[in-house]
């Protein structure tokens, strides 16, 4: 038994630092994307270019905060905390759609 809570202990700190891994990519991911919007903007002084960007930052950024939101729900998984995943997971979801969606738009309107 004893040798369980150990290993449970191993997995939960683990998971949580893989958590925090991930979500400093996410915010590493943001602040590049930042970066290189503003870079754009010098440049080409075009905000559109810019937008399309920044926007494929971000949803690169909301990929690995959903990935750290999965993980801390699995360490503890309540009910409470699995319908804040769902509605998190619908919702970063929709915006990822649609943002690649319009990435998608302006790749194929450069071409």
């Amino acid at each position: 038994m004893f040798e369980l809570a150990f290993l449970r202990e191993i997995l939960i700190s683990s998971v949580h630092f893989l958590q925090l891994s991930l979500e400093a990519i996410s915010v590493i991911c943001v602040v590049i994307g930042l970066v290189k919007t503003l870079l754009v903007l010098v440049q080409l002084k075009s905000g559109r270019t810019a937008r399309y960007c920044f926007g494929d930052w971000l949803a690169t950024a909301l990929e690995f905060q959903l990935a750290a939101d999965i993980l801390a729900t699995t360490v503890d998984p309540d009910l409470d905390s699995l319908i804040k995943l769902a509605i998190i997971a619908v919702i970063r979801t929709f915006l990822n759609y649609f943002l690649t969606k319009e990435l998608e738009h302006q790749t194929i309107n450069e071409k």
